[in-house]
């Protein structure tokens, strides 16, 4: 979600500029001014991408999207967009990308429809290309909702079930083609030190409509990938048999993955449970399986933002975020907010169950991704491509989307991961999300900083290499701290705005911590904020930072916030005897969303969008643990 576009950006100040400037070379980026080797660089991506070979992609309506035409358009080339038809260009190339197509019947809609005789002669394909034979985007889409009934085992008019499509479509060697094109596409744009690509693909578990799906990728080469053929959904809906999978593939092959599930907002109580998905209680085994593979949650994206709920955390006014409630259910219901679909709900029961069998669970860096089902991964709110056919044009993104009543403009224009790494390699961005240092951002290119140990104090916040000094005395974002001595946890942060974005409005630190009786809690303090604006004795700012934005033209200034942000914290309220979470969630001022955009350019009043006018983008670091 770029706040602003070209013509917004140039209202920064020469004096912003200047002080940017300084910034990126002594404390928060520090690309070249530091020869060691702690991690120097920021790189900003998109780990959850799909193309044509996504069954429902094709399906929706977008049978022409390619991971070609989704890695040059991440790449800054100017492309025709399968959505809409037109040429779309990315305003700032991204670092790295993740076409992640859902694993079940992997690239087999394009070929089925090609005539491929593997499949096209099987009972699925002969029923499937009779209901979907002209092509049309209706025909299509009852093809998909035959498909989505039968993966489920509900009756459908085409009498297919589960086993059928298993057996005709996917199962044996039926995908390999698809895996093998799609490595071959991927390794030919990747290009290391300037733009990575990695090779994965999304677990699509998706029990009565809760969402359990997980993207999965290695830093391994085609010639590896090429001898294992994606774990679906189809094999098995348990995340622990995914586990398994990942366990035996890694240990004959020796590759290494990232398994991150996405999108906990519409798991209908299910993402981070109290129990296994068999049912039984989650145990100090489950505990340490899940966090081997599971390192990280996808916290924000199209479909949503997944921090926190205002439900949830009803003292904390930001929580209401691009709150997304419409399950993935056939009738599209509403999803009761629960503490397992959030992802400061879970870091807290993540200490809660830590307390009662010695493991915590859910111990969870935090990414950002797109989810873009079209391949083109834009969502800068001047520049917003939508999710996939259905809301892809303003002009379309009053009608349903698809996802039970849900309209496009419901969606969110969001987002990307920021990943601290000693370069754009794929071994060296794989590094950094198993350490779990990487942040989420909702769109805009902020910069991040975060550190924690026992002896940051306010010198550190002047420091020349503010970075250098935070590895020196602390552990960066994703670490853990422990063995107070008579010390508080303290803190070292550094944000500094997008360059062509808007300016920061504050940066607060969001703690979480259980009590003596193992039951959680929560609190939020702003460490810093913009202009004159004072922080009360409760650590908590005084006012609001302003709106500068045109609601006719959808034009603001930064003539309000600030450039960077940094500050060293101790905290007031530290008990050593008691484990804690903290992480970082910075926010800029305030700044147009895409549907006022939309409405100005459709000429209709902004509140018929059901839709505020303007959007406070962010950015939430991954947190450092205390550990008494």
């Amino acid at each position: 979600m770029q706040a602003c576009d070209k013509q917004n950006s140039s209202e920064s100040t020469a004096k912003d500029n200047a002080t940017m400037s300084t910034s990126v070379e002594n404390s928060v980026s520090n690309k070249e001014s530091l020869n060691t080797k702690f991690p120097q660089n920021v790189y900003f991506g998109d780990t959850h991408n799909h193309s044509g070979n996504s069954f429902d992609v094709y399906l929706f309506g977008t049978p022409n999207s390619t991971p070609d035409i989704a890695y040059r358009y991440a790449k800054g080339e100017q492309v025709i967009n399968p959505a809409t038809g037109t040429e779309w260009q990315i305003n700032t190339p991204l670092d790295f990308l993740v076409v992640a197509d859902h694993s079940e019947l992997m690239g087999t809609m394009p070929r089925l429809y090609a005539g491929e005789k593997l499949l096209s002669e099987t009972k699925s394909g002969k029923v499937l290309i009779e209901i979907g034979g002209s092509g049309t985007e209706e025909d299509l889409l009852q093809v998909y909702n035959v498909l989505n009934y039968a993966a489920s085992n509900l009756p459908n008019e085409a009498n297919l079930a589960a086993k059928d499509l298993y057996t005709d479509l996917h199962s044996g060697n039926k995908r390999q083609l698809s895996w093998e094109q799609y490595i071959d596409a991927t390794e030919s744009h990747n290009e290391p030190g300037k733009f990575t690509t990695l090779i994965g693909w999304e677990w699509s578990s998706t029990p009565n409509g809760a969402n359990l799906h997980r993207v999965v990728f290695t830093p391994q080469n085609g010639e590896v990938a090429k001898k294992f053929i994606p774990y679906s959904s189809l094999e098995s809906i348990d995340p622990e048999d995914l586990w398994q999978w990942l366990d035996n593939t890694s240990e004959k092959l020796g590759a290494d993955f990232v398994v991150i599930p996405h999108n906990p907002n519409l798991s209908l109580g299910m993402m981070f449970p109290i129990t296994k998905f068999n049912g039984e209680a989650i145990d100090a085994d489950y505990a340490k399986k899940r966090m081997y593979w599971e390192r990280s949650v996808e916290a924000t994206q199209i479909k949503g933002d997944s921090e926190a709920h205002p439900a949830l955390s009803p003292n904390d006014e930001f929580a209401d975020f691009e709150t997304y409630s419409f399950a993935l259910t056939p009738d599209g219901i509403i999803a009761k907010p629960d503490k397992a679909d959030y992802v400061r709900s879970a870091l807290k029961r993540g200490l809660e169950l830590k307390s009662k069998i010695g493991v915590n669970p859910y111990k969870v860096g935090m990414v950002g991704s797109t989810d873009s089902h079209t391949g083109i991964a834009a969502v800068e709110e001047n520049n917003f491509a939508g999710k996939g056919q259905h809301d892809a044009k303003p002009e379309i993104r009053s009608h349903a989307t698809g996802i039970g009543s849900s309209k496009g403009w419901d969606m969110g224009a969001a987002g990307y991961t920021g990943v601290w790494a000693t370069e754009n390699t794929r071994e060296a961005l794989v590094a950094a999300f198993q350490r779990k240092e990487v942040y989420t951002t909702t769109g805009p290119r902020i910069s991040l900083r975060f550190f924690g140990g026992f002896d940051f104090n306010k010198k550190d916040e002047n420091a020349k290499n503010l970075a250098a000094i935070g590895y020196q005395k602390g552990v960066p974002m994703g670490g853990d701290i422990s063995n107070a001595q008579g010390k508080a946890a303290s803190f070292l942060a550094a944000v500094m705005k997008d360059p062509n974005g808007a300016n920061l409005d504050r940066m607060q630190i969001v703690k979480g911590w259980v009590d003596s009786d193992g039951n959680a809690h929560e609190r939020i303090y702003d460490l810093a904020v913009s202009g004159s604006r004072t922080i009360n004795i409760d650590g908590r700012a005084m006012e609001a930072v302003g709106n500068t934005v045109d609601l006719t033209t959808g034009k603001y200034t930064n003539t309000i916030g600030s450039a960077q942000l940094t500050v060293a914290w101790v905290d007031p309220d530290f008990d050593a005897s008691v484990d804690a979470f903290y992480y970082i969630r910075a926010l800029e001022i305030p700044t147009p969303r895409y549907s006022l955009l939309d409405a100005i350019k459709l000429g209709i009043n902004w509140q018929d969008t059901n839709h505020p006018a303007t959007i406070q983008e962010r950015v939430y670091s991954s947190p450092i643990w205390y550990t008494h």
